[in-house]
């Protein structure tokens, strides 16, 4: 996860993109920081992936096979 700091990087610089434009280093740094926050995204949404349950209505365990070969990839 990105700390605080970095988050509101992004966001000041999301302002000043709207308002005056980034330089050539300012867009870089928006690009690098962008970068990291999708990947924190991903990892943390594929997390939620490894302990998820789908159960229907009578009981059953219908959780997706895709989901089911994760979660026994990772207990490995």
């Amino acid at each position: 996860m990105l700390s605080k700091n970095k988050i509101e990087r992004i966001n000041q610089l999301a302002r000043k993109s709207k308002a005056d434009g980034l330089t050539i280093s300012e867009q870089n740094e928006q690009k690098q920081l962008r970068q990291e926050y999708l990947q924190g995204v991903r990892h943390s949404f594929k997390n939620q992936f490894k302990t998820m349950k789908v159960v229907d209505p009578d009981g059953n365990d219908v959780t997706p096979k895709k989901v089911k070969d994760l979660q026994k990839k990772n207990k490995n």
